[in-house]
């Protein structure tokens, strides 16, 4: 994690906020344990229902409730809303399933993850990819999720620096 520290710290210098949902916390966790993080970690927020999502990261319920908040489109939303919230350079987000839900029709756990960097213009880059988890337990989904979102975030800041 030392080397997210160097670069968000690289000239110009980024800030960076995360919206969470079925990582719970994993992904902040992780960024406040670096010594020196408050020097770009401008904070984050746990919105694991619906209700929360619209209201604090403005993610659009006409797109949200149909697919009970997983979509590269929710994900992508939050990206930009954490950003938002913030006022952040880049917004890092998750959403997904961590186990099963007969419910909604899923049978293996998967998750979307989703990264928002701000322009100079105002407007926003963004990405998204979905990441499948078959058969892992709920807890090791959350880890695996925080892990994909943060190598993410690392690779397009490697793309960003070099």
């Amino acid at each position: 994690m030392i080397q997210l520290k160097e670069l968000m710290l690289r000239s110009p210098r980024l800030t960076l906020a995360v919206a969470e949902s079925l990582t719970c916390g994993r992904i902040q966790a992780r960024v406040g344990a670096i010594s020196g993080a408050s020097n770009f970690f401008l904070g984050g927020i746990t919105a694991y229902q619906l209700e929360q999502k619209v209201k604090h990261l403005g993610v659009s319920r006409a797109a949200a409730e149909p697919v009970n908040s997983v979509s590269a489109e929710v994900v992508e939303q939050m990206a930009r809303g954490v950003c938002a919230l913030f006022g952040s350079d880049l917004g890092l987000a998750t959403t997904g399933y961590a186990e099963p839900s007969a419910e909604w029709s899923v049978a293996q756990p998967f998750a979307w993850w989703g990264l928002a960097h701000r322009r100079a213009d105002g407007g926003f880059t963004v990405r998204s990819a979905r990441v499948e988890y078959p058969g892992a337990p709920r807890t090791q989904v959350q880890e695996e999720v925080a892990e994909a979102a943060v190598a993410a975030l690392l690779e397009f800041l490697r793309g960003l620096r070099s």
